[in-house]
């Protein structure tokens, strides 16, 4: 059965989207904030919804297109020499614009607050760094755990979908690497691993969201381009 390059790029579009959607979603509409009676998410909460998002779409449109919705997913692929550039770069588009809308999609939602939203800096569940965000790390403890994350992920990626992995189970392996990262990454970067989840909340917080993006679009591809070069020299040869 062949897959058109625009099955891939809608399906791609559309999973970056949910991901930003729920991932993002929780940590700006119930993470840290108490409504009703309804205590936040905290931690882990947020940790779950981003991975289990990533399991959704695993299954969901694994089958369409690998499920990368992440550029870092993609440049690690190429690298690994899996897919093609063409159609990275068609993977990528799809990623940045699945971002952009979901986090605008947040936004009108935060918006509709009847008592009104104050957005602030890092808004939409943005990614930072620095004094008044989390627990206040500095830039290369930053970058150092974006880019070692994401070199963690990537080797799971690469190794569970391999010839000898398990792919049937390379879904759910994948969104629990992607929760204890979480639970790791958050209280120092919010945790991107993904420069397409951090670009589209950045790009609508602006500020200093915005001016710290460049971290979480070059870190987790340096870390996903190290973790294509080892898993190329212990990936079992022949068949």
């Amino acid at each position: 059965m062949e897959i058109k390059i625009t099955q891939k790029f809608v399906a791609e579009l559309i999973g970056t989207f949910g991901l930003v959607l729920f991932g993002c979603g929780a940590a700006a509409v119930a993470g840290t904030t108490t409504l009703g009676g309804l205590s936040g998410l905290g931690l882990l909460g947020i940790a779950l919804a981003f991975g289990l998002s990533v399991v959704v779409f695993a299954y969901a449109i694994g089958g369409l297109s690998g499920c990368h919705i992440n550029p870092a997913v993609t440049i690690g692929v190429l690298v690994a020499g899996k897919i093609t550039a063409k159609e990275a770069v068609i993977y990528m588009i799809a990623q940045f614009l699945g971002a952009l809308l979901g986090a605008f999609v947040l936004q009108q939602i935060l918006s509709g607050q009847i008592a009104g939203y104050d957005a602030g800096e890092w808004a939409y569940g943005a990614n930072g760094w620095g004094k008044e965000y989390q627990n206040e790390y500095g830039v290369t403890a930053a970058f150092l755990t974006e880019a070692v994350l994401t070199f963690i992920f990537l080797f799971v990626i690469l190794a569970t979908t391999s010839k000898v992995g398990n792919p049937t189970m390379a879904g759910l392996a994948i969104g629990i690497t992607l929760v204890l990262i979480h639970l790791v990454a958050i209280p120092i970067t919010g945790t991107s691993v993904n420069p397409a989840r951090s670009f589209g909340p950045a790009i609508l917080a602006g500020g200093k969201a915005l001016s710290q993006l460049w971290l979480f679009i070059i870190a987790p591809i340096v870390g996903a381009i190290i973790a294509a070069f080892v898993w190329r020299t212990l990936e079992p040869k022949g068949n």
